[in-house]
């Protein structure tokens, strides 16, 4: 859902600084990984959790994270912006800790090793202009693998908490672009959008060399991938879309949203169903059934999960 203009607070504003940090500190959610329900996994779950060649890269990103965010937080002059960032910190570190807590439970091919990042703005930055990207095609693959029963709900359950965090994280990183930017000196307003653009650079090239790798077809094949089968572009941008605008409905109406992402998969996702259409029948998915298909998806509702991860002041 699109908030209109008249909803919009004005960047740089003491108003707007107080309203994306106040609601970012006050919707942190309290829990430690050890002590989720986690739950018991068959050979056959597992061989496929293992199978994910995810584990490794996932692991130190989020521990990478927790460090760089919590040092780059306690540099920040403004106390406000200092405890937002030192929360987002915390919950980056929690996700690491809760991959951890995955791979030793479910013994997953994974390792990693201390962190080593600099706690620099830019590096911020790289790292908000990634979570966009790589937020808004995770939205998407979670809610298709979740309704094709790819593994136990239960484990999809806990992997929620991460999503609604990271719908959290990138809303605020938005917030703090924005006023960051208004904050700068006219002369000095370029050299910041460049380096928003160079994250944002660096986040589409790791996405197509990532989507590179599984078209030449040295990604490894999955067993039980055939949940899958007849997965189609359009549902995929769909349902990213999808979950998307529910993730984000969640938000007070005059935060700034994340627009980059969204704008593209509506153009990508109107070209491949002109690309459907233009094709023979017998040889392309119905567009009005997978339409559909998307709008009731787009209505529902976890039970009690929403409620939990609500980000409404």
């Amino acid at each position: 859902m699109q908030r209109g203009k008249e909803h919009e607070m004005r960047p740089g504003t003491p108003e707007h600084k107080e309203l994306f940090c106040r609601i970012f500190i006050q919707t942190h959610a309290r829990y430690e990984p050890e002590s989720l329900d986690w739950p018991v996994l068959g050979e056959k779950d597992l061989e496929l959790l293992r199978a994910l060649p995810i584990w490794d890269t996932l692991w130190q990103v989020e521990r990478n994270a927790g460090v760089m965010v919590t040092d780059f937080g306690r540099r920040q002059k403004d106390p406000l912006i200092r405890e937002a960032l030192e929360v987002q910190g915390y919950e980056e570190d929690r996700h690491g800790r809760l991959i951890g807590e995955m791979v030793a439970r479910y013994d997953l091919p994974a390792k990693s090793h201390e962190p080593d990042v600099l706690p620099t703005e830019q590096a911020f930055i790289d790292f908000g202009c990634g979570e966009c990207i790589d937020s808004f095609i995770g939205f998407g693959v979670f809610k298709l693998a979740r309704d094709a029963g790819f593994l136990p709900d239960s484990l999809f359950s806990i992997f929620s908490r991460v999503l609604s965090e990271e719908a959290r994280h990138i809303t605020f990183f938005v917030n703090w672009l924005a006023y960051e930017h208004a904050q700068r000196p006219l002369l000095a307003k370029p050299a910041h959008f460049l380096s928003a653009a160079r994250g944002y650079y660096h986040g589409v090239r790791n996405v197509v060399n990532n989507g590179r790798l599984a078209a030449s077809g040295s990604a490894p094949s999955l067993p039980g991938g055939d949940v899958f089968e007849g997965l189609t572009v359009t549902r995929v941008l769909g349902a990213c879309l999808t979950e998307n605008d529910r993730l984000m409905a969640a938000f007070d109406s005059r935060l700034l949203r994340p627009k980059l992402m969204p704008r593209i998969g509506r153009v990508a996702l109107a070209f491949a169903r002109l690309l459907e259409r233009s094709s023979p029948r017998d040889e392309r998915v119905d567009v009005k059934q997978t339409e559909e298909e998307d709008g009731r998806a787009g209505t529902e509702s976890r039970a009690g999960e929403d409620l939990q991860h609500s980000v409404r002041p």
